[in-house]
């Protein structure tokens, strides 16, 4: 963790679910993240990317989509337009929050939570600067995608056959600046030595050049 980040405990929005809020000093941007089926705020594989942003200037909010019951309900977890609404409560929270109003906001998703942020960032197109998709489904948000118009980067794994496909068919549909990055050598899970790291600096790269206006490294 970057040492001059600081970080907070946050209860998000009416359904109070629990978060860390982490910022950079001086950070100007903030990326909210959506966590995949079966996982949580705690994903291992979250927050190391989230630490690689934090390195590049970014905050972050990781946070519960569902509360314990809810994450016990199959449908629940798979629940598209569900999830997006906590991200979109998410965003409203952050908007509100006195250390974030003014804060450019980035979407980060997982599997299942890519579809999430990609129907958050059709919900609240003023809001949303960009959106990073990490071995996601954007096919699940197809009712949604015409509608994103935040910059969007979709990573996948090379050895993730069908999700790359499904992305590639997702990528169809969109109408904002998208693109398609393939990590050689991945799985799903990205935890093939140094995939998970060319993803995140892939999204790091992403966010700072459409959150803070400054070019790709």
């Amino acid at each position: 963790m970057n040492p001059s980040a600081t970080t907070e405990a946050v209860t998000v929005g009416s359904h109070r679910l629990p978060g860390e809020l982490q910022q950079p000093a001086g950070a100007t941007a903030l990326v909210l993240f959506a966590h995949g089926s079966g996982s949580s705020r705690l994903s291992p594989r979250n927050r190391f990317v989230a630490q690689l942003l934090h390195q590049r200037g970014l905050g972050t909010l990781l946070f519960d989509l569902l509360d314990e019951a809810e994450a016990a309900n199959r449908a629940r977890v798979f629940d598209i337009e569900l999830l997006g609404a906590r991200l979109v409560e998410a965003i409203d929270w952050a908007a509100g929050h006195s250390a974030l109003g003014g804060k450019v906001l980035g979407l980060f998703g997982a599997s299942t939570g890519a579809a999430a942020a990609l129907a958050a960032a059709a919900a609240r197109q003023e809001r949303v600067g960009a959106v990073v998709s990490r071995g996601g489904r954007p096919d699940l948000a197809l009712p949604w995608l015409d509608r994103v118009r935040a910059p969007t980067l979709l990573v996948v794994g090379g050895e993730d056959h069908e999700v790359l496909r499904l992305n590639r068919l997702a990528l169809r549909s969109m109408r904002c600046e998208a693109r398609l990055e393939v990590v050689p050598g991945a799985t799903h899970l990205f935890e093939e030595p140094g995939t998970l790291e060319a993803a995140a600096t892939l999204a790091a790269d992403w966010f700072v050049q459409h959150l803070s206006g400054e070019a790709s490294s």
